[in-house]
């Protein structure tokens, strides 16, 4: 099943469920996202209040494939001394609800990422989205559409270095896709 979500030329936004044909429009985008999951049989969570400017709101996930949990001694650091904004959750393995400021939500998981690496020696390589190909509308550089980039590359980083690729093997690839 997958729902899909559009923001139309006229402001309000498409909601479609897929799996009966469900549509709904509606001129606020969470209204349309309460009746999809309703209708999907899912429960729905509010969004939790705006961030202050200049803070963006996000999880990252250290995904050691089903190796580590949560209570795992290589995490004992993170968890005790979590960077600032961060509180370290339990979905399964160990992962970090932040709220931290960057010019844009890139910017904030990178300096996060960096830190984490840096104070713990862990690489933090998800951002825990569970089903990337489901892609909202980019209307903004920093909401749901950018989690899904950060998500991607920070995979696809952990996964090409398990693989033996290294930074210049993914900077390469970068620039033969002609991204500016």
């Amino acid at each position: 099943m997958g729902l899909h979500f559009h923001r139309n030329p006229d402001g309000t936004t498409t909601g479609r469920n897929d799996a009966n044909g469900f549509t709904v429009t509606h001129a606020e985008e969470e209204e349309v996202k309460r009746q999809l999951y309703e209708d999907a049989g899912w429960e729905y969570t509010p969004p939790p209040p705006t961030v202050p400017p200049g803070f963006h709101r996000f999880a990252l996930v250290h995904d050691a494939f089903g190796t580590a949990g949560f209570g795992d001694e290589q995490y004992a650091g993170l968890r005790a001394r979590p960077p600032e904004g961060c509180v370290p959750v339990d979905w399964g393995g160990l992962a970090l609800k932040c709220e931290r400021p960057g010019k844009t939500l890139l910017d904030a998981v990178a300096g996060t990422v960096a830190e984490v690496r840096r104070e713990h020696g862990l690489v933090m390589n998800s951002l825990g989205v569970g089903k990337p190909q489901e892609w909202f509308d980019a209307d903004t550089r920093d909401g749901y559409a950018a989690e899904i980039v950060a998500h991607l590359l920070l995979m696809a980083a952990h996964r090409a270095r398990l693989l033996g690729y290294g930074r210049k093997d993914l900077v390469r690839l970068l620039d033969a896709s002609g991204i500016e």
